[in-house]
């Protein structure tokens, strides 16, 4: 089978389309034909080893995992003679956790874990940035951050991968959202529900008076002490981006004072895709798709990611195919 590979860190060309042998799903797993991935700012720092923390888990000299990508949708092309859940030709979604891999035309997956059901409102294009976007957004909204109804929510990053996630999410929660975002996105921002937006831009959203009960930096490029004045007592700021810094400050307030900082790494779970499945056959959220490109093509995907002005997801689509 063909896979988008790197076998060394560094810049987007490190990454060739190369031959590889298809895996074969073990009794407990379900192989997919993968009709559609993507490309995310995590897979652009795995391939850079950027921070350095990345060669612990994927390789200190080179990368073990040499194909990138955390999530897929596509068709089941056959099944472990464990499984029962899945048959050959079931349209899945599906994420791979911190094994990646997805960025192929097969990917084998464990029945217990992250694969469900394709929405039947979802192309597969639109489904493959489902589970990793939305579940990372679900993780620090609602187990991270505690998210309430009625409570006021900011979404740093409101148009990115995350955040577009996050505002309808937190839409879906019953609170009053905030995004950020710059001058080109306002108008998506608020197309997908957004109270009020602030194009960055324009205005420094610290120097508000606005108060806040939840604060969710979806690219990591504020701060727990930048924003702390913005939240209210016993206020929760989440980052999706942190280093040892981040989770030293984390330590720091969950022993001392109201305002908190938290953070961590999300988990793909397959409870966490069945309730999402929900809200999308419901109407309550949806992806948006910035760019597609082909297999062949992931390197200049990875170069686009990297410009930091994308919107919403960009998508590699395997097999085209406009309805399920």
């Amino acid at each position: 089978m063909k896979a988008s590979m790197h076998k060394a860190y560094g810049p987007p060309e490190v990454m060739e389309l190369t031959e590889v042998e298809q895996p074969i799903p073990k009794e407990d797993e379900v192989l997919v034909k993968v009709y559609a991935t993507t490309v995310t700012s995590g897979d652009c720092r795995v391939r850079k080893a950027d921070p350095f923390l990345v060669r612990l888990f994927y390789g200190l000299k080179k990368p073990k995992i040499g194909i990138l990508g955390s999530e897929f949708s596509g068709v089941v092309e056959a099944t472990g003679k464990n499984v029962t859940s899945f048959q050959k030709g079931d349209a899945v979604f599906c994420g791979t956790r911190v094994k990646l891999g997805a960025n192929a035309e097969y990917v084998c997956v464990k029945e217990k874990e992250a694969i469900v059901a394709k929405p039947g409102n979802m192309t597969f294009d639109e489904a493959a940035s489902v589970p990793f976007g939305a579940t990372t957004s679900l993780f620090f909204l609602r187990d991270q951050g505690r998210i309430k109804e009625g409570q006021k929510v900011l979404i740093y990053g409101a148009s990115g991968a995350l955040g577009t996630y996050a505002v309808q999410l937190a839409k879906v929660f019953g609170t009053d959202v905030t995004g950020v975002c710059s001058t080109n996105h306002v108008a998506l921002v608020k197309s997908l529900g957004a109270d009020q937006v602030i194009d960055y831009t324009q205005e420094d959203f610290t120097a508000s008076n606005h108060k806040y009960d939840l604060i969710f930096d979806t690219v990591g490029k504020t701060s727990f002490m930048t924003c702390k004045n913005l939240l209210n007592t016993k206020g929760i700021y989440v980052t999706a981006v942190a280093g040892a810094p981040q989770f030293a400050q984390m330590i720091v307030t969950s022993l001392i004072g109201s305002k908190k900082l938290k953070g961590g790494l999300a988990s793909m779970r397959k409870e966490d895709l069945l309730f999402l499945k929900e809200l999308i056959e419901a109407g309550n959220i949806h992806s948006i798709i910035d760019r597609r490109y082909p297999l062949d093509q992931v390197a200049a995907a990875h170069r686009y990611v990297e410009t930091g002005h994308k919107h919403g997801s960009v998508v590699i689509t395997l097999i085209s195919s406009p309805t399920s």
